[in-house]
């Protein structure tokens, strides 16, 4: 997914598409897993349609439409890299549930005539009946675009609902616009989100298969142990002083010891993940090899009754013997071991638990699903009573909880960042949809916008921008019954969701970047509030063309705003002055031009200059030191989040200071023997740039507290942490003192340096 689209120019290469499907190929040819095989041939037909598209000229990479004949709107079929196949994801054969539908209205299994059926009175009573009860899903945007019309015709809209249809007329053919039917109404994600459904944990549930070690030794414990008991104690039998067979074996003993070997066949025919008791070097394949020849009438020769009498020695001296006190208590424990529930066994209790509850959405308290085996359900599968269910199992249905989403980070559901921007989108759709006055259309704008969400993002060329959702015509059509509610000053709508969900990023995890999923939906919040105030994403270095959209200017200029004279601004050398003098002259600039420009040349001339790399000089590591310089002079976002939004972190900035510190030592522990180190080198210079940032809005009390006291944090790490940290923690020292680096970031003959992640030239923590 590329989610810098919007901020840079990419060079599109289609020989891309050609390594994709080779590797596609190779993998349906030769990997060794079905299932993989399978979806390698489902990747490979998609390539294809890429390669045919882009040699028959069908598909424009690097444009908003790629795919010719289809609009923007239409949400294309989009593989790795931002290719588009040619395949609209709402096209292809008919979904057995519109075949369904055909059938029910009485019209010929066609799109179009679906489409033309609910254009009618009958087809507008079964779409009301649809918005009312709201049992329907939106999987893809466009099936939200006859409810859509349905709701305008209904509340008078007719000139809208008209010109809706006919947009959608040219593609009633091939694009399903008919919502599925879905057995529950949509679920209120206003106040709770979650990260799995109901369906997602059984699915999790159902794909886990016994673990054969596990179940394996159960057999042998349950099984192979106690068999084997019985023959050893079946040959004590002709023992005299602990050697067996000095007592010559009378006819009952012959008679049971064919009993016995009856029963081992019939176990081993039963129990078949144990193979040891079939190896004649086993002593329970010695035993049972020993009593087949006595049985049979053959003496044993000296060596087979030589390795019989060890076999029984070696038993009884290695557990005793059989009846006695330490013997019964090991095989007391042993069974109690494998009478424990299997993992899987419980896992089918859970999925019996999970059955009965709505499968398209979250769990809102899941201690009932979790409590132990109860009597009844003991009696139904035969599972001990009051048995546990464990912590693998447990965590599945945790995935499940529906809840806000402080108390999913709070439970571990949400350990991070990136998984935090995965359901970040189900409270936005809800917000957004907030503005909406009725209710059945505020539900259904927020299925269609968490749909639209799933929509994957294009490779594009000059920085043109992705799709947005208000761009789809069903969208655009209701967007006269959205009401002001989301600006009310009393804290109301987008603003304090967006406030709650930059507290919560900064708080959780701090010293970790917003990923840009999750800036993307903070961006449309902020949208919502128009509070000037633009969030900027994370730059691939592999494909920065050396350019910056107005945005990143305007996010340096709410920086310097903030932390204009801080020991932010001092220690990378910042002059925020300048930076807001050069977004006023942009802003006069724009003013005096009939168009608006789509990058900032005086941004990135800055950045460059910073980065000290030479413009036109085109390298990933060249790239990145000016990428950095540019989150530098932002703070990526977390100026914007304090400045703008308004967050405060509930641990407040000293703890947040401090935890970022840990997560800086944490990742250097990490660079020690690691033969790429420049990753992990990155991402400490990260987290050490937002403990300075949090740093500086401290008291300078404080500040000069928490510095004083990070040696401490690194005496708690590997010796090699408080070695390489040395010179950043010398440089931070520095600064904080009033003093200043030389013009290559260091000072003191490179004992104290400013601590950056990119270099062209080898990076000194190496």
């Amino acid at each position: 997914m590329n989610d810098n689209a919007e901020q840079q120019p990419l060079t599109a290469n289609p020989s891309y598409a050609a390594v994709q499907l080779a590797k596609a190929f190779t993998t349906a040819l030769t990997h060794g897993d079905a299932d993989t095989r399978r979806r390698a041939e489902v990747r490979g037909q998609r390539w294809r349609e890429v390669a045919a598209g882009l040699a028959a000229g069908r598909l424009t990479v690097g444009s908003r439409t790629p795919v010719a004949g289809l609009p923007a709107w239409v949400t294309p079929e989009v593989v790795r890299g931002g290719f588009a196949t040619g395949t609209a994801s709402a096209g292809g054969p008919l979904q057995p549930y519109e075949t369904e539908a055909a059938l029910s209205f009485g019209v010929p299994a066609e799109r179009r005539a679906l489409f033309a059926h609910c254009l009618t009175e009958p087809g507008l009573a079964w779409l009301w009946a649809r918005l009312d009860s709201g049992h329907y899903e939106i999987g893809v945007p466009e099936e939200a675009a006859l409810l859509t019309m349905a709701w305008l015709v209904r509340h008078g809209e007719t000139d809208a609902a008209l010109d809706l249809a006919a947009e959608l007329e040219p593609f009633a053919d091939r694009l399903r616009f008919l919502p599925r039917p879905a057995d529950g109404a949509v679920p209120d994600v206003t106040a709770a989100v979650h990260r799995h459904t109901v369906s997602d944990a059984a699915g999790t549930l159902i794909r886990r298969r016994p673990n054969e070690a596990v179940e394996t030794q159960r057999e042998a414990l349950a099984v192979w142990q106690p068999f084997g008991d019985e023959l050893l104690i079946h040959w004590l039998r002709t023992a005299r002083n602990g050697r067996v067979l000095e007592l010559a074996p009378d006819a009952g003993w012959l008679t049971h010891g064919e009993v016995l070997l009856g029963r081992y066949r019939l176990l081993a025919a039963e129990h078949t993940r144990c193979t040891r008791h079939r190896s004649p070097q086993e002593n329970l394949g010695i035993l049972r090899g020993a009593l087949e020849e006595i049985v049979v009438g053959r003496p044993l020769d000296a060596r087979r009754l030589g390795l019989l009498r060890h076999a029984v020695e070696s038993m009884v001296r290695r557990r005793g013997l059989p009846g006695s006190a330490g013997h019964t208590a090991l095989r007391r424990s042993q069974a109690e071991q494998a009478a424990r529930p299997s993992h899987h066994a419980l896992a089918q209790l859970m999925l019996r638990r999970l059955s009965v509850l709505p499968q398209e959405t979250g769990v809102p308290d899941v201690a009932p699903l979790l409590r132990a085996v109860t009597e009844e359900e003991s009696r139904e599968t035969g599972l001990p009573a009051a048995a546990a269910v464990p912590p693998r199992i447990g965590q599945v249905v945790e995935f499940a909880l529906s809840a806000p989403l402080g108390t999913l980070v709070e439970r571990g559901v949400i350990p991070s960042a990136e998984v935090l921007a995965e359901l970040v989108p189900q409270l936005v759709a809800a917000t957004t949809a907030q503005a909406y006055r009725d209710e059945a259309l505020r539900v259904l704008m927020a299925a269609n916008y968490r749909a639209f969400r799933d929509r994957r993002s294009l490779l594009l060329l000059n920085l043109e921008r992705q799709v947005r959702v208000e761009e789809l015509p069903w969208v655009r059509a209701v967007s006269g019954q959205r009401s002001a509610v989301l600006n009310k000053a009393d804290g109301e709508g987008a603003l304090t969701v967006l406030r709650q969900l930059g507290e919560l990023a900064v708080q959780a995890f701090p010293g970790t970047l917003l990923p840009n999923p999750l800036v993307r939906e903070l961006g449309e919040l902020e949208r919502q509030c128009d509070l000037g105030a633009p969030f900027v994403e994370e730059l691939a270095a592999d494909i920065f063309m050396g350019t910056f959209s107005p945005k990143f200017l305007t996010a340096a200029r709410i920086a310097g705003e903030l932390l204009g004279g801080t020991l932010y601004e001092r220690y990378y050398g910042i002059d925020y002055a300048a930076i807001r003098n050069l977004a006023i002259a942009k802003t006069g600039t724009a003013l005096t031009r009939s168009y608006r420009t789509r990058t900032s040349p005086g941004f990135a001339r800055l950045c460059t200059e910073r980065a000290g790399t030479t413009s036109g000089s085109w390298s990933a590591a060249a790239n990145g030191t000016v990428i950095e310089q540019a989150q530098i002079l932002t703070t990526h976002n977390l100026a914007t989040l304090v400045h703008r939004v308004g967050i405060v972190p509930r641990p407040g900035w000293a703890d947040l200071a401090r935890r970022c510190f840990v997560t800086v030592c944490r990742l250097t522990a990490r660079v020690h023997h690691n033969t790429r180190p420049l990753g992990t080198i990155k991402d400490a210079a990260y987290a050490w740039r937002q403990m300075l940032f949090h740093l500086s809005l401290c008291p300078p009390e404080d500040q000069g507290r928490i510095i004083a006291g990070l040696n401490e944090e690194t005496a708690r790490h590997p010796a090699q942490v408080a070695i390489r940290l040395a010179p950043a923690l010398a440089g931070l020292t520095l600064v904080a003192e009033g003093g200043t680096f030389g013009g290559d970031g260091t000072t003191d003959g490179g004992r104290a340096r400013r601590f950056l992640g990119w270099s062209t030239d080898g990076h000194w923590m190496r």
